[in-house]
């Protein structure tokens, strides 16, 4: 979706550790050719040799730099980050360093900011630049493992999938209140910050007095802000769903939102 259907000039993606069947299935069905059109990928499945999948990410790089240099509007997409610091934590440990956080050696966490840190804007007198997404697959749903915690404090952000929102059938499952952009403040105008951070007050109440509500012990008209809670979250959940297809834009999504919550009584 991204790639086909995100409003820049070149979408480069670096799929590491990816399995070979998923990868062929993901160009041929998913990129397909409108998005192969302004596409370039970089692949090196999960059987490679550690080297050419370390590789593989920083080959993704290299390109979207040079795109980047050329004055374009790159997105980078690299999937994923954990398999590239598996892979360089074979190199580390074949190499006789010694296992440090969670069997990672420290160089893992040494080469991930020289790789992070290349995405962004150009340099001075360029107009390119690079938007990065950079998957992290979490182990045991632990969002504080080691990896996730290097990432997470080297980027502008991170977006949350929720498997448990993907089991209720709402795509992308994105858990609105777990993820968290510090761009944000800076690229919103004050209406449209408004209207997001009331949304995001809805949510998180609702998901406060969710088991009350389902269990029956709380009593409608007891509080006025749990009951537009409870009105307007389903309302709310439906416009974060999107379809495979489909193609949306800031000013529509927000446009949705306000009339969601803007909804009578």
């Amino acid at each position: 979706m991204l790639a086909r259907h995100a409003d820049c000039d070149v979408a480069v993606i670096g799929l590491v550790g990816e399995r070979g069947r998923e990868l062929r299935e993901f160009i041929e069905d998913d990129l397909g050719p409108a998005g192969l059109g302004r596409s370039v990928v970089i692949c090196a499945t999960s059987d490679a040799a550690p080297l050419m999948r370390r590789d593989a990410a920083l080959a993704a790089m290299a390109v979207a730099e040079h795109f980047r240099d050329e004055g374009k509007r790159v997105l980078l997409m690299m999937d994923s980050v954990t398999r590239f610091a598996m892979a360089l934590r074979e190199i580390g440990l074949s190499a006789g360093e010694p296992p440090a956080t969670k069997g990672f050696p420290p160089s893992v966490f040494a080469e991930l900011p020289r790789l992070l840190e290349r995405a962004g804007p150009g340099p001075e007198g360029c107009a390119g630049s690079i938007t990065g997404l950079f998957t992290v697959l979490v182990e045991g749903d632990d969002h504080d493992e080691p990896v996730a915690d290097a990432v997470r404090g080297i980027l502008d952000g991170h977006v949350v999938l929720d498997r448990r929102i993907g089991e209720g059938g709402r795509y992308p499952a994105v858990d609105v209140l777990r993820s968290l952009s510090r761009t944000v403040p800076g690229c919103l105008e004050p209406p449209e910050r408004t209207v997001l951070e009331r949304a995001r007050r809805i949510l998180s109440l609702h998901r406060d007095m969710a088991d009350m509500v389902r269990l029956g012990a709380y009593r409608a008209g007891s509080d006025p802000a749990v009951d537009e809670a409870v009105r307007l979250a389903p309302l709310i959940e439906d416009v974060l769903r999107q379809g495979k297809d489909e193609k949306g834009s800031v000013a529509g999504a927000f446009a949705a939102l306000a009339a969601a919550m803007a909804a009578p009584a």
